[in-house]
């Protein structure tokens, strides 16, 4: 199948030679069967969404943990927001995009995560980017799990430290890394706080002793925990106990915080007020929205207001898991709502999201280059918007799909 055609290139202005190569390679992919095409929802991110093309579906790929995407009061902030402070900041932080709701939001998050001062970012991703060059030197070293994800990844290249890279979640591993970096100024440990393409939670204790013996700092991006982990949804640290044991937290305003632009740093003070003043990603791009910081406070206050939308959300997980493994799938064993189940090749595992959405369940496939080769997967991910009959009319599509694809 061929995806362009001869009149396409005949009125493209790209270079002809980049517009050749990148057609042969887009026509492999389809051939391949890992062409991956956008799915349209024609309303609102919730339990349920409108698809273009297949109507209502059960949604089983969101990062709306706590189903605050619709929230009533969020949504009237959001409207409120715009309402006082108009359509966008236009302006960097340190010139005139600073809006008193930005004081307020960080001030809420550095409360919420139990941490001194937080950094708005206008998103995860450039929080993370925007993370190591300033602290760190080629004095310095930095250590990542080899899961990180790609964000943290990026935001290693653009750190002139050393890098050390552990086995993913082993503490011995990480021991070497941490031994063998003893003269350097510095030592950073980083890891996620879940892993989000295997729901694994990282063994945080553990972690927090080595750097505690190595004299080493800790950070960890929590973007998929926080709201899911620890009775309040403070994440990976509320989950082991570690309340402000943890250096620096990086985290998300777009996934259970009612999938809001942005992102945050909490941290000390001075590491804050540093990144305020070298952050190139902090820097050199507008701040968050302010209708978005609004949105994004009302959704903490919400949480706070209502911390039995974590323990649905960890039931719901629990009963989707069980009726997954009684149908004969095997999940990656965990305790998060990120439910993934290998499949294997990359074409096999979309050919049954595929078939899935048919039945009217929306899960991805994903393959290589996103998780290494031959480990390609579908990633269930579970809300608290979900009710019992949506799991169950989900895990009966599973059922007939994988019995005819011969998964189970």
């Amino acid at each position: 199948m061929t995806l362009y055609t001869e009149n396409d290139v005949a009125t493209s202005s790209v270079n002809r030679g980049l517009e050749s190569r990148l057609r042969e390679e887009l026509d492999e992919m389809v051939e391949r069967g890992v062409h991956k095409k956008l799915l349209y929802i024609m309303g609102k991110q919730s339990a349920v969404v409108d698809i273009d093309g297949f109507g209502d579906t059960i949604n089983l790929c969101s990062n709306n943990y706590l189903g605050l995407c619709d929230e009533p009061t969020v949504m009237q902030a959001i409207k409120d927001g715009t309402d006082k402070y108009g359509a966008g900041t236009a302006s960097v932080r340190f010139i005139c995009g600073t809006f008193d709701i930005h004081r307020e939001l960080e001030s809420k998050i550095a409360d919420f995560m139990e941490l001194p001062a937080a950094l708005t970012y206008t998103s995860a991703w450039n929080a993370n980017e925007g993370l190591f060059a300033p602290l760190l030197s080629e004095q310095d070293v930095l250590i990542s799990d080899r899961l990180n994800h790609a964000c943290i990844i990026d935001g290693i290249r653009l750190c002139k430290a050393e890098r050390k890279i552990y086995d993913h979640m082993n503490m011995d591993s990480l021991r070497e890394a941490l031994e063998s970096s003893r003269d350097a100024r510095h030592r950073l440990v980083i890891t996620d706080g879940i892993f989000s393409m295997e729901g694994e939670i990282a063994p945080l204790p553990d972690i927090r002793d080595l750097c505690d013996r190595y004299d080493a700092i800790l950070a960890v991006d929590d973007s998929h925990a926080t709201g899911v982990l620890g009775d309040t949804g403070r994440g990976t640290p509320e989950h082991f106990g570690m309340h402000g044991e943890v250096d620096i937290v990086t985290s998300t305003l777009g996934k259970a915080l009612g999938g809001m632009a942005g992102g945050f740093t909490a941290s000390s003070r001075s590491v804050i007020d540093y990144l305020l003043q070298q952050s190139r990603t902090q820097l050199f791009t507008n701040a968050i929205p302010s209708h978005s910081a609004w949105g994004a406070l009302a959704a903490i206050e919400h949480l706070e207001e209502h911390p039995e939308l974590v323990a649905k959300l960890r039931a719901n997980t629990i009963y989707f898991r069980e009726g997954l493994e009684a149908l004969g799938y095997k999940p990656i064993p965990g305790d998060t709502p990120i439910v993934p189940v290998i499949i294997g090749k990359t074409a096999d595992a979309i050919n049954l999201s595929q078939q899935l959405l048919d039945q009217g369940v929306f899960v991805i496939g994903f393959g290589y280059p996103v998780v290494p080769k031959g480990e390609a997967r579908i990633r269930c991910q579970i809300s608290a918007a979900h009710e019992q009959y949506h799991l169950d009319t989900a895990l009966a599509a599973l059922k007939l799909v994988g019995e005819k694809l011969g998964i189970i």
